[in-house]
């Protein structure tokens, strides 16, 4: 198993789009934060093939409950395929980019998950996101059409301390 940081071009392949002019706007937002530094696009890959991605967002301008730029960081769309998981293997890239953050020198990190989502939240206050900030109903990096957060049916905007 490899994980690493990987380029905004990758993150767009991944999404399958041939370049950032095609991209939707949700897209766009991720590779302009990745290409501008804002934002680390985070893989797990075995035998070559990806095979789960997180993302960390340093400052979220819309909402800095999710990341301020020097405190805390929010991580999104996190993602292992469906038959790799079970194996440890999303809590060690959680562990390796939350080990990242840290280091960095943020003292928090956020993630956001539906309360309906009750695998995922298991999940996450194993990982250590047990203080709930707020119910969200807007997602900061979901973008509508105008590159504006695109409006949400709600989730739980939860913290860990690093």
């Amino acid at each position: 198993m490899l994980i690493r940081k990987a380029s905004g071009e990758e993150m767009l392949k991944l999404w399958d789009y041939p370049d950032v002019n095609a991209a939707s706007p949700t897209a766009r937002f991720f590779y302009q934060n990745i290409s501008s530094g804002n934002a680390d696009f985070w893989t797990l890959e075995h035998e070559g093939e990806l095979i789960g991605e997180l993302y960390a967002f340093r400052n979220i301008e819309a909402d800095h409950d999710f990341a301020d730029g020097s405190s805390t960081a929010y991580l999104c769309a996190f993602r292992i395929r469906k038959e790799y998981r079970g194996q440890g293997l999303g809590s060690k890239l959680m562990e390796t980019v939350l080990a990242d953050l840290k280091s960095a020198g943020f003292q928090r990190a956020t993630i956001g998950v539906g309360p309906e989502e009750e695998q995922n939240v298991r999940l996450y206050h194993r990982l250590g996101f047990i203080s709930k900030i707020k119910n969200c109903y807007a997602d900061p990096c979901a973008m509508d059409e105008n590159m504006n957060p695109a409006p949400d049916e709600g989730f739980w905007l939860l913290s860990k301390e690093l």
